[in-house]
């Protein structure tokens, strides 16, 4: 075959598996894997071992049989993140991604005892990196560091430690409202006070101090409707009248949130007709998708899920199936001042917000197995249908 390095075995491999010689196609895809760690390529060997554990694990249901693998993958990727974090400028994004591959493994072998330990570790590395921002007053990156930390603290149950990053969150995220307030963008101001409100919880739980933040957030997200509808973009008005809508419904303000999501509802009709016209189908879907959140918060479930079925006919994504379970979610968590689902919400938020949709969609799923959740979760793969797999 005259096969020259591993990037050729790897895609013989996939092609042999995609072509349904499967053992043939492993067998080539483990020598591709040696084939990069051997030239140092450890990012793509580390990649290919995990490819090979969960195909191994799909296949022959044997844990023990993808471990080998997935053991070789997992400690490729931690002395990755030993490189990454040496680094005088950290890749923060390309770190989540190591970090993330671990913890992922880990789980999936039921480590418990080693899941425990490095998310643990994790936590610290990222606190560290938060606190090196900070004095940096680089606040973005200090905010998505300490996210990080905060989420890997919650995951070991480290109470102590995940108050003190909240904590520490709920302040920079008060200076980024103020900031984008005195600014002028009323939007970022919103979406800073929503993220707020979150770690209020974390303190407070469900309660008036979690209430007013998030009616703070509601309120701006109106007045960035107001005036993106005074600037004649009605994109943005629907867009923001929806955030306004949920954050109301998670403010306890229901009657507020009925009116804002009716007239939502009323100006997406005018918005879809209006790409559907320019032949923009795709932006037509992703509006659909929006009033499909919109019917979800006034309680049109049936209403929403035909809407639904036509967004999907148009564009059919995972960020949308995401979008739609959430809108449920925080509707019941509202209802009902659920904290364990309001949980929920800001872990699905937490991936789909770093475009981890796949992770997102298997924590939406499962939050969505409540028994009063049920006939939802229901209708909602019935609107899917065939759209389910894409």
């Amino acid at each position: 075959m005259g096969l020259e390095g591993p990037e050729d075995l790897e895609q013989l491999a996939i092609k042999k598996i995609n072509g349904g010689q499967v053992k043939e196609g492993l067998k080539l895809m483990l020598r591709a894997a040696k084939g990069y760690e051997e030239a140092g390529m450890s990012e793509d060997a580390a990649r290919l071992y995990k490819y090979l554990g969960y195909v191994l694990l799909e296949r022959t249901k044997s844990v023990e049989k993808a471990r080998p693998s997935l053991l070789k993958s997992a400690y490729l990727y931690l002395d990755l993140i030993d490189g990454e974090i040496s680094r005088p400028e950290v890749d923060i994004d390309l770190l989540d991604e190591y970090c993330f591959s671990v913890l992922e493994i880990f789980a999936t072998l039921d480590d418990r005892r080693s899941l425990t330990k490095y998310a643990e570790e994790f936590a610290g590395i990222y606190e560290d990196l938060g606190a090196s921002y900070q004095d940096n007053d680089d606040i973005e990156m200090a905010i998505k560091a300490y996210e990080s930390a905060y989420r890997y603290y919650r995951l070991v149950d480290n109470i102590e430690a995940y108050k003190r990053i909240a904590e520490t969150m709920i302040t920079l995220y008060g200076q980024v409202a103020e900031s984008r307030l005195e600014s002028g963008d009323i939007k970022g101001a919103a979406e800073a006070f929503y993220r707020l409100a979150a770690f209020i919880r974390a303190l407070f739980g469900y309660d008036i101090h979690f209430i007013e933040m998030m009616d703070t957030a509601a309120k701006n997200f109106e007045r960035a409707s107001k005036m993106a509808y005074s600037d004649g973009d009605l994109d943005g008005t629907t867009t923001c009248l929806v955030k306004a809508q949920y954050s109301y419904l998670l403010a306890r303000n229901f009657n507020r949130a009925k009116l804002i999501g009716l007239n939502a509802a009323r100006i997406l009709y005018q918005v879809i007709n209006a790409h559907r016209s320019r032949g923009d189908d795709e932006m037509a879907s992703e509006k659909l998708v929006e009033l499909t959140e919109a019917l979800i918060g006034i309680g049109k479930l049936d209403d929403a899920m035909g809407t639904y079925k036509s967004a999907l006919e148009g564009k059919s994504s995972m960020e949308f199936r995401v979008r739609v379970r959430l809108a449920a979610l925080k509707r019941f968590a509202a209802l009902n001042s659920r904290v364990d689902v309001l949980e929920d919400i800001e872990n699905i938020e937490y991936y789909t917000d770093r475009g981890k949709y796949t992770k997102a969609l298997e924590l939406g799923e499962n939050a969505m197995k409540l028994e009063e959740l049920a006939d939802v979760l229901e209708k909602i793969h019935e609107a899917e249908g065939v759209y389910r797999s894409l």
